[in-house]
């Protein structure tokens, strides 16, 4: 089924993208990386009633980054940027992992084409506008990564411009973990089969007709490209300070366990705690057991 999950190797180590030996075509997108042997007689049940539990924990863990930034001034927040091929799974992963945080707390942007005031700026401006604030999760369904992915497959700018872009993507991401945000990029890794499946479902499903653009299939004959431009982008962009993490996701059961494991892991590893109070404890309470007697209650 999977490798067990080994307490000296975190869920986070096992989908890290290493650029000095990684290759995108050699990670099976069915394959289910880290699954306990809990889980083996059942997987999809077992990991499906994992995600309430895991949620209950990533929302324990916001709560101390929402209190950390309103008492304390903390500057720490949380960036989950979302990459996948059409019919990856990026609004099931939102809806189903990221809905598990207090919604108060949580931004959530989807880039799409740029519209023309956007275009008038450099291809970050918009990304650097989008940035969750302090205490804040920030989640980007898709985001500047389009612009050496879909821009480089269809051509929109001369080869030499976003040749240019990894450099400053790395820069520029280097800069926002630098300010105190914990930058998680996860690429949810489909295979052809699967996405022509889900694409079919689309065009038999009424409720999901919605979801269907002809353009889909347009893209869709561009998938060689596309997996070449995936890969350069995680071997050139995948630093220690912003590390990509490939997520199989043509089992929509295992990838959303997974980012939702992955996300817990790196909120743990952020060391949040509850701020202590910032007034005398004992004069409060006193305080109020005076009110108390005042009232009779």
């Amino acid at each position: 089924m999977g490798d067990d999950l080994d307490m000296a190797r975190s869920l986070a180590d096992l989908l890290r993208f290493d650029p000095a030996t990684g290759d995108l075509a050699a990670i099976d997108p069915r394959g289910t990386p880290g699954l306990p042997k809990a889980a083996r007689e059942d997987p999809k049940v077992w990991a499906r009633a994992q995600l309430p539990i895991l949620g209950g924990e990533l929302f324990a863990e916001q709560e101390k980054l929402v209190a950390a930034a309103k008492t304390a001034g903390s500057r720490q927040r949380v960036l989950l940027l979302i990459q996948a091929m059409d019919c990856g799974g990026k609004d099931g992963t939102i809806k189903h992992v990221v809905g598990e945080f207090n919604p108060q707390g949580v931004q959530i942007v989807a880039f799409g084409k740029p519209t023309e005031e956007e275009l008038a700026h450099d291809f970050l401006w918009r990304i650097e506008k989008a940035l969750p604030g302090p205490g804040q999760v920030g989640v980007f369904n898709r985001s500047h990564y389009e612009d050496v992915l879909t821009v480089r497959v269809n051509s929109l700018v001369p080869a030499r411009t976003w040749r240019a872009r990894y450099n400053k993507i790395n820069k520029f991401e280097a800069a926002v973990v630098g300010s105190g945000c914990e930058l998680i990029k996860v690429m949810l890794h489909i295979s052809y089969a699967e996405q022509r499946g889900r694409l079919s479902d689309r065009l038999q499903d009424p409720t999901k007709y919605w979801k269907y653009n002809p353009s889909d299939l347009d893209e869709r004959r561009k998938w060689p490209a596309y997996q070449d431009a995936y890969n350069d982008a995680l071997v050139k962009c995948s630093t220690d300070a912003a590390p990509w993490y490939v997520v199989p996701a043509d089992r929509k059961w295992y990838r959303d366990w997974a980012v939702a494991t992955l996300l817990l892991e790196r909120f743990r590893a952020l060391g949040l705690a509850y701020p202590p109070p910032d007034f005398d404890l004992d004069v409060e309470r006193e305080r109020l057991a005076q009110e108390a007697k005042v009232n009779g209650t």
